[in-house]
């Protein structure tokens, strides 16, 4: 039976018979080293983490095969920035039903970068009007005015959108906003996302996929089983007491 949802990338299986070294990075990496097939079945899906723990790896090797810079950007969009796109991207498989070529990937790290690249875009071209990014440099706009230009602007229809860390220019109400935008362009049922985030407030988007990968193998785990959503529930629940069991520890 047809799925409900419209799905473009199914599924990313490890192409272990490639790898000639597992002790080499990324393959040291637990939840990379442990990791076989993962199937999508939810147009939302999002990586959770610690640091380190392989999440941002797999979603730029993602990157790599889609065909997107991974530096940041589309499939047309290219400026350099050192980045690890050969250490995980030709050891694994994507799996489409329809392939898309449109899209975007998201690194907020060299987010900077990125909006430098459209000004030197518009230096070179008197064409290029930022359209599709809010028509003025991001650069102009603050962080997270930028971000959600980004987001209203350039994603439309029909595209698999890859995020790194969304969040880290956005407060809590735009983090709100975001889902906002998350929630209509899904409704078109033409668009798909794979998100890695440490936020429990996108992390709380409803029938979304989380796979979790602090074990030695990528886990699908429940919203109210994340550690994310666990640790503020706590905190906000009893703040005092919460703070000082944490600062007792420094007691000791």
């Amino acid at each position: 039976m047809e799925s409900e949802y419209k799905l473009f990338l199914r599924s990313v299986t490890l192409l272990k018979e490639k790898i000639t070294d597992f002790e080499t990075y990324p393959f040291t990496v637990p939840a990379i080293r442990g990791m076989d097939t993962l199937d999508f079945d939810s147009q939302v899906t999002f990586f959770v983490g610690e640091n380190g723990s392989g999440k941002s790896t797999l979603l730029e090797a993602i990157a790599y095969q889609c065909g997107f810079n991974t530096a940041g950007g589309g499939r047309n969009n290219a400026h350099e920035v050192d980045s690890s796109q050969s250490a995980l991207g030709d050891y694994i498989r994507l799996s489409w039903l329809p392939r898309v070529t449109q899209g975007f990937f998201l690194r907020a790290e060299s987010f900077y970068h990125f909006a430098s690249h459209l000004d030197q875009l518009a230096k070179d071209d008197p064409i290029f009007n930022y359209e599709g990014y809010g028509g003025r440099s991001l650069h102009q706009q603050s962080h997270g005015e930028s971000f959600l230009s980004l987001f209203l602007n350039r994603f439309g229809s029909k595209g698999i959108y890859l995020l790194d860390e969304p969040e880290a220019a956005l407060s809590p109400a735009r983090q709100l906003a975001f889902l906002r935008i998350i929630h209509q362009l899904v409704s078109s049922r033409n668009t798909q996302f794979i998100i890695a985030t440490h936020s429990p407030l996108l992390l709380g988007y409803p029938d979304a996929n989380i796979f979790s990968f602090d074990s030695a193998s990528i886990e699908d785990i429940r919203y109210e089983d994340t550690e994310h959503y666990q640790i503020t529930k706590g905190f906000l629940n009893r703040t005092e007491r919460f703070l000082e069991e944490l600062f007792r520890e420094d007691e000791k």
